[in-house]
């Protein structure tokens, strides 16, 4: 059987504001962004210079790429908003921003975050898994940040919360090529 592969023209990718506590996060979000560049891939993003989204940012842009934010009104101003980018949204509020974000977007990567970063991996799991966005989702696993989430998934499966078939709606890789490639063979379980 032919596998079919998905073309991206937008990937938006969620990550934190903050740099972490390891580098190789924001190393991770360098090398994503760059990817992003040299395939064609514009990316879309929360519109934050700062952290894993500023690395990621600017890495698209240095490699070349087009990049689009969208920022909730509250966040933007000065040495929180990137300034350089190739389209930005301002929006009234989240809500607006994560709807803005999932209708412009192809697919879907979480990078390293925290709470907003979860928040918006759940919202983006949650309809992909009832069939209302069933587009490919990711997680990059940066030195093991994401293998507590993945248990707790793992977890709630066994403990008959989330189907078997839904567990991998969520794919997971460690490096953002081998990532990019799952969520381009990626089929959702609906249409199996």
């Amino acid at each position: 059987m032919k596998t079919h592969l998905h073309t991206f023209h937008r990937i938006c990718i969620y990550c934190g504001s903050n740099p972490g506590a390891n580098h190789a996060y924001i190393e991770a979000a360098r090398e994503m962004g760059a990817l992003l560049a040299r395939e064609g891939i514009e990316l879309v993003y929360g519109g934050g210079a700062t952290g894993v989204m500023g690395a990621l940012a600017d890495a698209a842009l240095e490699a070349g790429g087009r990049v689009i934010g969208v920022i909730p009104e509250s966040m933007n101003v000065p040495n929180v908003v990137h300034e350089g980018l190739s389209e930005l949204h301002v929006m009234a509020d989240m809500h607006t921003r994560k709807a803005l974000m999932g209708s412009l977007s192809d697919a879907f990567i979480a990078l390293p975050g925290g709470l907003g970063t979860l928040d918006e991996l759940f919202e983006t799991l949650t309809w992909s898994q009832l069939g209302y966005r069933p587009k490919p989702v990711g997680a990059l696993n940066v030195a093991g940040y994401y293998d507590p989430l993945i248990a707790l998934i793992d977890h709630a499966v066994e403990h008959g919360f989330i189907r078997p078939q839904h567990r991998h709606v969520l794919a997971v890789a460690t490096s953002p090529r081998d990532l990019l490639d799952k969520l381009q063979r990626f089929r959702h379980p609906h249409e199996r």
